[in-house]
């Protein structure tokens, strides 16, 4: 039987900490409710910059893609996830983990340059704030998000078909809440250098090359906010650009640690964390950095909440 054969056969049994079922019990409560206010705290950018016209920029055109992606990512695992964090089934059909694993390595590379597009968009916001409308036109903005959920989705359509095709020589338990690729690879029974060196060269092209433009940018604005004289104007672009950078820093710091060293360089347990806090400490905290920290979309919030209290008024 060869390996294409045998890996399209039976399900995969997802171990996660199965052998600890008072950590899984503790698990899937803290996981539920992350997972419901990820739900919330994304649906609501997402609304609150359709809706109020003073958040139709670039700026808030790229938010409402960071929230939808969030929002798609956590649904993409979590459900499964609490699914079998919650009984004794912790199966997962090979078709499911087919699915789970192209949106997951797919999802996460349109989110790694979505970044490096929103550091562009400040880019040019600070230093070149004059021309920034004319740059950051309506098309330019469509275009740089079509590319990178292009880029995303070719990457995930490269290396799925590779980490499923590996032989596994029968085995079916991963050592893993999900269908993730250093887990995947892990159980093959083969030598996977060379899947791993693939794995390497296009988390060069998808992970670091933006971490790289968003740092030469970040470079470039520094220098700009060095020259503004006032300290309000300092202190605005340090909230719009501190936001993004804070969110940057947890999106990036996790991915590389996990997808730049694929295989056992790190303890199991280790991994199994930095994937949960990936998939859902850093959605669901994204889209407090950017209320917190952003006098704009706190705005709108009470715009439109003081709207519907007045409309509700009337009737």
């Amino acid at each position: 039987m060869d390996g294409t054969n045998e890996s399209t056969q039976g399900n995969f049994i997802l171990l996660g900490f199965s052998d600890r079922p008072h950590l899984e019990r503790i698990l899937f409560v803290v996981i539920l409710i992350a997972y419901l206010l990820t739900l919330v705290g994304n649906t609501t950018i997402i609304l609150v910059s359709r809706l109020d016209p003073h958040l139709h920029t670039p700026m808030y055109f790229f938010l409402t893609h960071l929230s939808f992606l969030d929002l798609s990512f956590t649904t993409s695992s979590i459900p499964q996830l609490l699914y079998n964090l919650n009984g004794s089934d912790k199966t997962i059909s090979y078709i499911g983990c087919a699915i789970q694993l192209f949106l997951f390595l797919g999802l996460g590379g349109v989110e790694c340059l979505l970044l490096a597009v929103m550091a562009y968009d400040r880019f040019v916001a600070v230093c070149k704030p004059l021309h920034y409308m004319v740059i950051m036109n309506p098309q330019l903005c469509l275009g740089l998000v079509s590319l990178a959920w292009g880029c995303g989705v070719a990457n995930s359509l490269i290396m799925s078909p590779m980490t499923l095709w590996l032989p596994r020589c029968g085995h079916r338990s991963v050592d893993h809440f999900l269908c993730e690729m250093p887990a995947l690879i892990q159980m093959a029974c083969v030598n996977t250098a060379a899947v791993e060196g693939i794995a390497f060269i296009l988390a060069v092209g998808i992970v670091l090359s933006p971490l790289v433009f968003i740092l030469i940018s970040y470079g470039y604005i520094m220098r700009a906010v060095l020259s503004i004289q006032s300290s309000s104007g300092r202190h605005k672009v340090f909230n719009t650009c501190g936001s993004h950078l804070t969110v940057v820093s947890l999106f990036y710091g996790n991915i590389i640690y996990m997808y730049m060293q694929p295989g056992t360089s790190s303890s199991k347990d280790q991994g199994k964390f930095l994937t949960l806090f990936y998939n859902i400490v850093t959605p669901l905290l994204n889209p407090l950095i950017y209320t917190l920290r952003n006098k704009e979309v706190k705005g709108a919030l009470r715009r439109l909440v003081l709207g519907n209290l007045g409309l509700r008024k009337r009737l």
